[in-house]
């Protein structure tokens, strides 16, 4: 079952400390839109399941990536599509709305989404995996 829209954002506003809720969704917009990129397939659309549907629609149809993005570039490509963001507070961002979908996920469907992703993803998602 997918969290509303507004317990979803006052998550992210929580973890991100932004002032505004308009802060918190540019950041979940964009680094959703860059995650997107890097799901394929069931998971994909099990993760938007369980997403409000504004973040759904945008998890589902992604900015397309010639590559899989490592955890660094993640980040770089972040700070460059949020405006005043920097590769220093940038982790922050990402942290801010992806813990909030991992909480939104489960363990179970994490587990898989982590697989799709380049290793470090785990520590991006607030999730550190044994190694």
């Amino acid at each position: 079952m997918s969290i509303r829209r507004e317990a979803f954002l006052a998550h992210v506003q929580e973890r991100g400390e932004y002032t505004t809720l308009l802060e918190a969704e540019r950041t979940a917009r964009v680094v959703l839109a860059l995650l997107g990129a890097h799901l394929v397939g069931t998971v994909r659309a099990e993760l938007a399941a369980r997403l409000p549907e504004t973040y759904a629609l945008i998890l589902l149809n992604p900015l397309q990536a010639a590559e899989p993005l490592s955890p660094e570039r993640f980040v770089r490509a972040t700070a460059a599509w949020i405006e005043g963001a920097t590769e220093k507070t940038a982790p922050w961002d990402i942290g801010a709305v992806l813990s909030t979908v991992a909480a939104a996920a489960g363990d179970v469907l994490m587990r898989e989404v982590l697989l799709q992703l380049p290793p470090g993803y785990d520590l991006l998602f607030g999730h550190p995996q044994p190694t």
